[in-house]
């Protein structure tokens, strides 16, 4: 019974240390700016495609006629 005991705990701290990395990974990660400036998307801020938008919504205007 003991060496069950044994591999729970075991086990246990082994989940717990996974769960630890993925909480750093996961806090450490930069949030992307969607929606800053205005924009429905998210503008790129490098390379040879900088200022463009990614994703943009746009909506085509109702005109009554």
């Amino acid at each position: 019974m003991i060496e069950r005991l044994k591999d729970l705990i075991a086990n246990n701290f082994i989940a717990k240390k996974i769960q630890e990395k993925n909480n750093i990974l996961l806090r450490s990660r930069k949030e992307v700016d969607i929606n800053g400036n205005g924009t429905s998307g998210y503008t790129i801020k490098e390379g040879s495609h900088k200022g463009i938008v990614l994703g943009h919504i746009k909506r085509e205007k109702k005109t009554i006629e």
